[in-house]
């Protein structure tokens, strides 16, 4: 058995205890509003602080990636998350939350572009859509086992601090295993076959000379994210996450607050829109590199899906506040996670399929950095939006607008272009 597979095992582990350490918050925020008395303005900025610490570092894990490579960084942030995650239990006040949750931040935010660079330093081009679907779509994965676990046990217990401090415990063994099983590169790996370290190489050989690709030594940083469709897609790409996000802070909270769901119909109808979100994420990989094998056009093949995926949410998200059962709420949240995840390779994808390995950690961290700025600013405008205006409505119309906005700048400035011209 080729080794990358058991390196994507342990990648996919890992990402699926990022979303439910991630999810646990929000799955938790009506006891904890409850608990102590927060406004949902407080609350909000409670989910919208981790992202004050975990944007930055979608850059600066990227970065150090690329420097000191992908086993050290994401071992590194593992650890750190998981001890985070079990200090919140620890969570006595508004003050307190604020600070566990930006120093959590910190941790989980090289998570997206170090997944990049370990699947681009293992998997040949024509496997790329394959292995980034199946590592990031473990993230709603995730949340579909997270949701549960997490209402199951508050449910059970009746304290809201015991899922954070089992999943911390969970995340120091998933730490150990990670440096056990991954090496930066097949070459100096223990395990891998000759046959493995050979096709790599001859893949970036190919790579090389691919139209879409950088030819020579490669620019710098600064000149890969100047570049139009690298901005167009993360503009997309931060349409994507506002939606992400909203739903993440508030979706439960709105299902209880709203709807008058129970926290333990909370396990089973917030499980619902992540099970299609891991289904659409997986799908959308395995989509986009089944139609670049035909057409030659990898990068063609994941902008018409970022514009498809996005108009559809959108459409969607739309009418979520104006349906009048929990039913009708949950089958279009399902669907809006579905279509949203179906795009959710594709942001990277865009980025690995026309830079340069010795540079992408940087450039997807910087794509990422840029999407992720909407987890500062989302579940915070949503906290105030409702206590104002005690209106979903709205802030489900606002996220749809949001969305349209990335559709306008991909179908505009996102077609990939060649990289070599200075």
């Amino acid at each position: 058995m080729r080794i990358r597979w058991a390196v994507l095992a342990i990648t996919a582990g890992v990402l699926i205890l990022n979303y439910a350490d991630r999810s646990a918050l929000g799955v938790a925020g009506a006891s904890i509003i409850h608990e102590f008395n927060l406004t949902k303005t407080e609350f909000g900025l409670i989910s919208s602080i981790f992202f004050v610490g975990y944007a930055p570092f979608c850059f600066v894990g990227g970065w150090l990636a690329d420097k000191y490579g992908p086993r050290a960084v994401m071992g590194a942030a593992v650890g750190w998350w998981s001890i985070f995650t079990g200090l919140t239990a620890a969570g006595a006040g508004y003050v307190s939350f604020l600070i566990i949750r930006l120093l959590f931040g910190l941790g989980e935010g090289p998570q997206g572009s170090v997944t990049i660079k370990t699947m681009r330093n293992w998997f040949p081009q024509k496997q790329m859509g394959l292995a980034v679907g199946i590592s990031q779509g473990s993230t709603p994965l995730g949340g579909l086992i997270g949701t549960p676990l997490v209402a199951g046990l508050i449910a059970y217990n009746g304290d809201w601090r015991l899922p954070f401090i089992v999943l911390g415990v969970i995340g120091i063994l998933m730490t150990i295993g990670w440096f056990v099983i991954v090496r930066d590169t097949p070459g100096q790996h223990p395990w891998a076959g000759q046959a493995e370290v050979d096709e790599m190489k001859a893949d970036a050989a190919v790579v090389a000379q691919s139209p879409a690709s950088p030819g020579g030594a490669p620019h710098s940083v600064g000149y890969y994210i100047r570049q139009p469709h690298v901005l167009a897609t993360s503009i997309a790409f931060f349409g994507y996450a506002w939606v992400l996000y909203t739903f993440l802070s508030w979706f439960p909270v709105y299902l209880v607050e709203a709807r008058g769901v129970n926290i333990k119909e909370v396990a089973i109808v917030g499980a619902l829109p992540w099970a299609l979100g891991v289904l659409g994420y997986m799908l959308g990989g395995v989509l986009t590199d089944w139609i670049a094998a035909r057409t030659g056009r990898p990068a063609a093949a994941r902008r018409g899906v970022i514009l498809v995926g996005l108009v559809g949410t959108a459409a969607l998200l739309a009418g979520v506040g104006y349906v009048e059962t929990i039913t009708a709420a949950v089958l279009l949240m399902s669907g809006v996670i579905f279509l949203l995840y179906l795009t959710g390779a594709q942001y990277f994808l865009m980025i690995s399929d026309t830079i340069p390995g010795e540079k992408l950690g940087g450039v997807v961290g910087f794509v990422h950095l840029i999407a992720n700025t909407s987890g500062i600013l989302a579940p915070l405008i949503v906290g105030v939006i409702v206590d104002q205006t005690k209106s979903w409505v709205l802030t489900f119309g606002l996220s749809a607008a949001i969305c349209i906005v990335g559709v306008v700048a991909v179908g505009v400035w996102g077609r990939a272009r060649s990289l070599t011209e200075a």
